[in-house]
């Protein structure tokens, strides 16, 4: 079913994902605008820093599994892993993932799928949709024929920690969450080509949500373990000052 894969970004996320389908003998083509992070790739070298993948990127390029390149080219599956940082009033700029889409939109073709890896807000994976069906009207996408569609499309964020990347993607349980039913089989078939961790099946919606609330319970927690860090220093100042004043 999934011949070629086209990864849209080659970050800490992208790349990693990219070299593994490729470690499974998946022809993977890496997209990113980024000059030197393509070249770089294809020299068999990383231009991020994560444990263990520089091994991998070496090995899969070498083995011609996996190649770089600035533009998009025909694949089975289009995974999408592109920055949305926060604009001016803590508003997510989406303007990376629209790019992303009318970049992959000439060169798709019936039966592929989409998938939107990047932390979005819920509904951002419909609006993914409606900027790929208005540049080409000539497919149908979920939310005109549904089950139907030429092309299929999902959400289905990662769930890494910074220096584990390789390990977890492999690791840990995946959502995956579908626009529709035909889309959570095919996103299924697709991870299951490395991940050995269990997929679970949802909307598009709610996988959203999933991501965004377990960024910000980690969040939560970083910025608790934080206070607590700046209390007990104070504290352990002020009681080594008492001290030297008895």
């Amino acid at each position: 079913m999934f011949n070629t894969i086209s990864m849209i970004g080659l970050g800490y996320i992208g790349l990693p994902t990219a070299t593994l389908f490729a470690s499974r003998k998946k022809k993977v083509i890496g997209v990113d605008i980024n000059q030197h992070a393509v070249d770089t790739i294809n020299r068999g070298k990383i231009h991020i820093v994560e444990p263990d993948l520089d091994m991998l990127v070496q090995a899969a390029v070498t083995s011609g599994y996996l190649r770089a390149t600035t533009m998009p080219e025909p694949a089975d599956a289009f995974l999408i892993a592109v920055p949305t940082p926060f604009t001016d009033g803590y508003k997510p700029d989406l303007s990376y993932i629209q790019a992303a889409a009318e970049a992959i939109a000439p060169v798709l073709r019936k039966d592929n799928l989409v998938i939107l890896e990047s932390t979005s807000p819920v509904g951002t994976t419909e609006k993914l949709a409606e900027w790929l069906a208005k540049s080409r009207p000539d497919l149908t996408f979920p939310q005109q024929a549904g089950e139907a569609a030429d092309v299929q499309i999902a959400y289905c964020p990662e769930r890494v920690l910074p220096g584990r990347v390789v390990h977890e993607l492999v690791e840990n349980d995946r959502i995956i969450g579908g626009m529709t039913r035909a889309a959570n089989f095919m996103a299924a078939a697709l991870y299951k080509i490395f991940v050995r961790g269990d997929l679970l099946a949802t909307n598009a919606r709610t996988a959203e949500m999933s991501k965004l609330t377990e960024n910000s319970f980690r969040d939560v927690n970083i910025a608790f373990a934080n206070e607590l860090s700046m209390i007990c220093v104070s504290a352990h100042r002020s009681a080594s000052i008492h001290k030297f004043f008895m």
